[in-house]
């Protein structure tokens, strides 16, 4: 809104006396509308449209605080001043507490109500400009950072960064630096695909050189802390960027909360990834050295139905003996449920919370219209988790956690991505369904265009197939099979899917609270 052509309603009993403040607004530009008591004001409110409310917090009759819940009443979103001759911190926080949009101390000078305007209505503005005049200093740098980046941990620090500035881009209106930023997430994922291509298989065969990874995770982060009363909870595909939107609600909880990040597993699927951070082992030994907890793609039935009793032999093998208890939450009324329960298990020294919700969303996304219009991008993606998880059943358990004097850990299995892409595939029946892997034993495609694993080994991979092959999707593509590839693109094209390699999918948070 422009500030010169403000209308502005000025409440105080003794208006009088401010005639060269309403002067001076005036020769800004804005027309004052006076009153000197709050009842009249609130008539003018009911009947006329204002920009800005200057109201006076001691005035006979109804008082300010009063006034201010009336207005309120009447209309919620109009921008309210108060201006008080107290700084008693009591009312100053009962105003705030009313939502105030500011407030200022009499006496006052007329340029701080110039200033307070600005606050008010240039905020957005100022935050755009400042953000994208910060954002464009950081362009060279990240540019810089991604040729050079040829380490797991400089892979981790650049998606975080890339991470942050989209979260700050949804706080403004700036459609052509977001694309920018979108361009350059493009880019680092083109070469994170080169560098995942360069060093997966090493990191697999020799796990001193790898980073934290999905069957390592427990061990390195959990393990020093797991003799102390606390909470693990998995949330399914909950990405880097969804934890920065409700990171301010959780460190509202806590005093002391710590981010790390590790890297989910090939493939970047709950069958894989969940099974391996539980297990504590890569899907290749789980189905070697537990066959009746393992399905193969090819088989029928759930493929994560054992996670309680891999969990139970990681505790085994480690020698830890911890009473636990398990839940699973895969819709509204268990989580309701599980909610409740919680709070009666002050002695367990350990809860752990596996929660689909945001899973849930991402396969929505692919069979509803109403979610895929809530869920059109990331921005929107974002802004539906932070709405969930504020009124949610998650951030209740969460907040459980704490009063129980628990340490809380806060992680996931993998991530996703928005799919934009279509890659053709050919594959025989026998091959597995997902968008962005496949497992086959004569799969055709374009070499260039994925990461091919033909011994399944070498990726600590299981295979029901002699000469089976592994392939996953890089970037933003989706695998769609030449027959009927028309229908499946528009079909799967703008969801989110994971599986593949991307630094969405693949560098993932936990998230450690007390």
């Amino acid at each position: 809104m422009n500030e010169k052509h403000m209308k502005i309603l000025w409440v105080d009993d003794e208006i009088d006396l401010l005639k060269p403040h309403i002067i001076f607004l005036e020769n800004k530009g804005h027309r004052v509308v006076t009153s000197a008591y709050a009842s009249d004001a609130l008539e003018k409110i009911e009947r006329e449209d204002f920009d800005v409310v200057l109201l006076d917090e001691q005035m006979p009759g109804m008082q300010g605080l009063v006034a201010l819940e009336e207005i309120k009443k009447i209309k919620p979103h109009l921008p309210v001043v108060m201006i008080t001759k107290s700084e008693e911190e009591n009312i100053m926080e009962e105003a705030i507490g009313k939502e105030i949009s500011d407030y200022l101390i009499k006496p006052i000078n007329p340029n701080e109500i110039i200033l307070s305007l600005k606050k008010i209505f240039q905020k957005k503005d100022l935050i755009s400009r400042q953000t994208t005049l910060n954002y464009q200093k950081e362009f060279g740098r990240i540019a810089m950072e991604i040729s050079m980046a040829d380490d797991a941990d400089a892979w981790v620090d650049l998606y975080k960064k890339l991470s942050y500035w989209s979260v700050k881009m949804d706080e403004i209106q700036d459609e052509q630096m977001s694309e920018i930023l979108e361009g350059q997430l493009s880019e680092a994922n083109r070469s994170f695909f080169r560098f995942i291509k360069n060093n997966y298989e090493t990191w697999m065969q020799h796990p001193e050189e790898a980073p934290v990874m999905s069957h390592t995770l427990l061990e390195r982060y959990f393990l020093p802390s797991a003799k102390q009363k606390s909470m693990l909870i998995v949330i399914d595909n909950f990405r880097y960027d969804h934890w920065l939107t409700i990171a301010p609600a959780v460190r509202d909880i806590f005093l002391k909360v710590e981010e790390h990040s590790y890297y989910s597993i090939l493939p970047t699927a709950t069958q894989y990834a969940r099974n391996a951070l539980f297990a504590g082992l890569p899907p290749a030994d789980i189905k070697r050295y537990y066959p009746s907890l393992w399905k193969d793609d090819n088989e029928e039935g759930g493929k994560n139905l054992n996670e309680q009793q891999l969990l139970d032999a990681w505790f085994k093998r480690k020698r830890l003996s911890i009473d636990y208890k398990f839940y699973k939450i895969l819709n509204p009324e268990f989580a309701e449920r599980t909610a409740k329960h919680i709070k009666s298990l002050k002695a367990q020294d350990l809860i752990v919370v596996v929660y689909n919700f945001v899973d849930m969303i991402s396969h929505a996304k692919t069979e509803m219209d109403l979610i895929k219009e809530l869920a059109s991008n990331d921005k929107a993606y974002r802004a539906l988790i932070s709405t969930w998880f504020e009124n949610s059943y998650l951030s209740d358990i969460i907040k459980t956690g704490k009063e129980q004097g628990r340490t809380v850990f806060i992680t996931t299995d993998h991530g996703s991505i928005n799919v934009k892409r279509p890659v053709k595939v050919i594959g025989d029946k026998e091959t597995s369904l997902n968008l962005r892997y496949k497992l086959g034993r004569s799969l055709t495609y374009d070499e260039k265009e994925v990461l091919a694993c033909r011994n399944p080994e070498a990726f600590k991979l299981p295979s029901p197939y002699i000469n089976g092959t592994y392939i996953f999707a890089k970037e933003d593509f989706f695998f769609v099979y030449p027959n009927n590839y028309n229908q499946y693109v528009r079909y799967f094209e703008n969801t989110y899917q994971h599986g593949g390699i991307s630094l969405q999918e693949m560098i993932v948070p936990f998230i450690k609270a007390e």
